[in-house]
């Protein structure tokens, strides 16, 4: 039997979309959405390309069904962001951003925003703790923390061409 297959999709403006096929080729879907709700989709076994459901989940309900979905023997010492009130997202630099060749310093992010970038993902390579001198590329995927407020304003901010 072969083994499930997770993949995702950045989906500009929205969030991430996360696409489950199974073992026994069943296909889900989670659309992430910037707001903290989530898109839950079930697709027909008979045609992959038809979705047979489609929960909207706030937040809330999306933390209880990922709770329920959990292992009863998870680590207690585990950091969950949402317990604390906290998002992290991954933010993408597009290489026509206005941030491409600049340097991180420069994008005032925390004083601004009061999210951190917290690590930069460049091709396989994961840079944590990125400096404010840290130079951004077109492409380079950023690892945001803060508030879903502050997340969002980082990537108005990042988004910027």
């Amino acid at each position: 039997m072969s083994a499930s297959r997770l993949s995702q999709t950045p989906l500009p403006g929205i969030g991430i979309r996360y696409d489950l096929s199974t073992r026994e080729h069943r296909r889900v879907s989670v659309v992430a959405h910037r707001d903290g709700a989530r898109t839950l989709s079930a697709y027909r076994a008979d045609d992959p390309d038809e979705c047979a459901l489609s929960l909207r989940l706030s937040s809330g309900e999306a933390d209880a069904l990922i709770d329920a979905l959990m292992p009863s023997h998870h680590s207690p010492n585990l950091l969950h962001t949402t317990d604390l009130g906290l998002v992290a997202e991954r933010i993408e630099i597009s290489g026509t951003s206005h941030w491409n060749g600049r340097v991180l310093g420069e994008t005032q992010m925390r004083t601004e925003t009061g999210a951190s970038i917290v690590a930069v993902l460049r091709r396989a390579e994961a840079i944590p703790s990125p400096t404010p001198d840290f130079r951004l590329a077109g492409g380079d995927t950023l690892i945001v923390i803060g508030t879903r407020e502050g997340v969002e304003s980082a990537a108005a901010i990042l988004g910027r061409e």
